[in-house]
Parts: structure tokens; C-alpha cells; sequence
């Protein structure tokens, strides 16, 4: 009997100890997820008390149920999936080219002075301007079409990346620097293999920046008509506030933000887990 137990022993223990672990995700997890529900059920909650308050007819504000209802009967819809879609495709363009864009002008500005003192503030202006101020004058350059959205969200969010790049390299140690020089490090290397990895958070940071100032960008100009031929969320918009419609602007607001804190989590997770790399915290 004492054989048979003693034999069960080393079995048991590393079960044991997966079930400590996994207990310990879960909670990790929960206490992470619940602040976010109870936040959610707060706004909803308010939501409704503002809609049974008579404040604004039931066909202007409606209550929480309706709008969740026509939100799924939405998302049935091929029509409303191609416009979310469309929308999609529009921002990830755009960032992209923004991105680019952002890190040949925040290396050109924080490797090279004479580049710094002759535009380092024209990104800073361009970086606090209205994106939507650009509008009228890209349409008149090439029409209310698709340049014409890509060329505001592009100005927009490259100003937000160089900005996060040029801080990040402006704020590396100087030690990492000389170590690097020590080690045989010089121009483009020590670019390469010090002062980029040590900027690394900073510009994730910039990007994250740069996607909102993006997406922003890109819901105005939908929202006012630009490149008004193709289906988009922009267009619906347009449509509901025709028609009047409070149940599906409302929907439409929630698909944007949905897909504003889906994005903004996704960078979240990246900037925070370089941090824990860095050894900068993962609190990000």
C-alpha cells in the first residue's frame, strides 16, 4: 500500500502545480477583464436611464436593446459587412503608407541636424492640426475620391510616428551609445543594432498614436462625403442620418469604437510586452 502510494506521489505533484498555474491565469485574467464589464455595464446602464428619461423621442435616442438588435441585424447583412470591410482597407493603406513615410522622416530629422533644425517643427504643427482641415484643399487637388482620403489620413498619422521615433532616439541612454562605440559600432550599424532596439518603445508608442490620428482621419472624411461612390462605414452613416435612423447610427457608433479598442488593445499588448523585454515595466 505504501509502494502504491508513494508512486502516485510524483504523478500527483506536477498536476498539482498545472492546476496552480492555470488558477492563477484565470484570475490574472478575470481581474484584468472584470473593471472593463463593469465599466460596459455602467455605460449601458446610464444609456438606458438617459433613453426611459423621455429626454429625446425613442426614433432619435433609443435604448440599448433596439440598437443591439438592429446592430445584428446589420452585421447579417453582406452590404454591411462590405462597407466595414471597405473602411478597413482604407485605414490599413493609409497607415501603412503613413508608417513608411513616418519612420524615413523620423530618422532623417534624428540623424542628421541640418534636417532637424529645418522641419523638426513643421512635424510638430502638422502633428496638433486638424486632420479635417486638410479636406477641402485635397479635394481640390484630386477630387472627393480615394487620393483624396488616403492623402489626409497619411498626414495625419506620419507626423505622430517620426514624433514617437525622434523621441525614442533622442531618449536612449548615453551609455548604450558609447558601449556600442566601444564595441565597433558606427553609423548605420549603431542605428541598426543599439539606438533602434533602445527606441523601440517609444515608436510603438507612435504608432499607436498615429493609428488613431488615422482613424480618426479616415471617419471624417467618409463621414462628409468623400469618395461617397464605394460602400463604406462613413457612407452608412450618411445614409442613417438621412433617414433619420437613431437605431443604426448608434450601431454605427459602436462599430466604430469596437473596432477602435480592438485595434488600440492590439498595440497595447505589443508596446507592453517589449517593455517587459526592455525591462521598462508591462504596464502599458
Amino acid at each position: 500500500m505504501a509502494t502504491e502510494l508513494a508512486a502516485s506521489l510524483p504523478s500527483a505533484r506536477p498536476q498539482e502545480l498545472h492546476r496552480t498555474a492555470r488558477a492563477e491565469q484565470v484570475a490574472k485574467f478575470w481581474s484584468g477583464l472584470w473593471p472593463k464589464l463593469a465599466a460596459a455595464a455602467l455605460a449601458v446602464g446610464l444609456w438606458q436611464v438617459v433613453a426611459w428619461s423621455g429626454w429625446k423621442p425613442a426614433g432619435l435616442l433609443p435604448g440599448p436593446l433596439p440598437v443591439f438588435q438592429r446592430l445584428a441585424q446589420d452585421l447579417a447583412s453582406s452590404d454591411f459587412d462590405l462597407g466595414i470591410a471597405i473602411t478597413l482597407r482604407r485605414a490599413l493603406f493609409g497607415f501603412g503608407v503613413a508608417v513608411g513615410l513616418g519612420i524615413v522622416a523620423g530618422l532623417a530629422i534624428a540623424r542628421f541636424a541640418p534636417v532637424r533644425a529645418a522641419i523638426a517643427s513643421a512635424i510638430l504643427g502638422l502633428q496638433s492640426m486638424p486632420s479635417i482641415a486638410w479636406f477641402p484643399f485635397t479635394i481640390l487637388l484630386f477630387g472627393p475620391n480615394e487620393a483624396a482620403i488616403f492623402s489626409v489620413v497619411i498626414l495625419g498619422a506620419a507626423p505622430a510616428i517620426a514624433t514617437g521615433l525622434i523621441d525614442g532616439v533622442d531618449n536612449v541612454q548615453p551609455l548604450l551609445i558609447r558601449v556600442g562605440r566601444v564595441m565597433g559600432a558606427r553609423g548605420l550599424l549603431l542605428y541598426r543594432h543599439i539606438i533602434l532596439p533602445a527606441a523601440l518603445p517609444s515608436f510603438v508608442g507612435g504608432l499607436k498614436q498615429g493609428w488613431a490620428f488615422a482613424w480618426r482621419s479616415l471617419m471624417a472624411g467618409e463621414i462628409i462625403g468623400v469618395a461617397s461612390h464605394q460602400l463604406s462605414i462613413g457612407l452608412q452613416f450618411q445614409s442613417a442620418k438621412i433617414a433619420g435612423d437613431g437605431r443604426q447610427l448608434l450601431a454605427l457608433v459602436i462599430v466604430v469604437l469596437v473596432i477602435g479598442i480592438v485595434v488600440d488593445r492590439v498595440f497595447g499588448l505589443a508596446e507592453g510586452a517589449i517593455r517587459r523585454r526592455w525591462g521598462l515595466g508591462g504596464n502599458a
